[in-house]
């Protein structure tokens, strides 16, 4: 297991987790939903610097490259969708889509890692 992947499963699930629990609060986002789907992007830039630097340094995807960098990519795209949702709709609903932001990268994340490690899909 990656140290990528185990960092990247704590915060995407631990976002989600404060999300779940603000909706169940009946609280609109907040400062705290909010800035855990923030701690989930930068983390997937830095991600993204990282499995740059190395693929750059010879370390191959093993399976489809394209495939790899297409999961990145969205990735990058949810959390900041989300962010807009919640900013936009400012009701407990939307705790549930930046949830949702944090739980969808986490199980990205781990297809990430598959395509890295050349593991055939399901």
């Amino acid at each position: 297991m990656d140290g990528f992947l185990l960092a990247g499963s704590v915060i995407g699930v631990v976002s989600a987790l404060l999300c779940i629990g603000a909706a169940l609060l009946r609280q609109p986002p907040n400062d705290i939903t909010i800035l855990s789907v923030a701690v989930v992007e930068l983390f997937l830039l830095v991600y993204a610097v990282a499995a740059g630097v190395r693929q750059a340094g010879g370390e191959p995807v093993l399976g489809e490259a394209w495939e790899f960098w297409g999961y990145l990519l969205t990735a990058l795209v949810l959390p900041v969708g989300a962010f807009w949702w919640a900013i936009l709709e400012r009701s407990r609903w939307s705790n549930l889509v930046l949830a949702a932001a944090g739980l969808a990268v986490f199980v990205m994340l781990v297809r990430m890692e598959q395509i890295w490690d050349g593991v055939a899909g399901l």
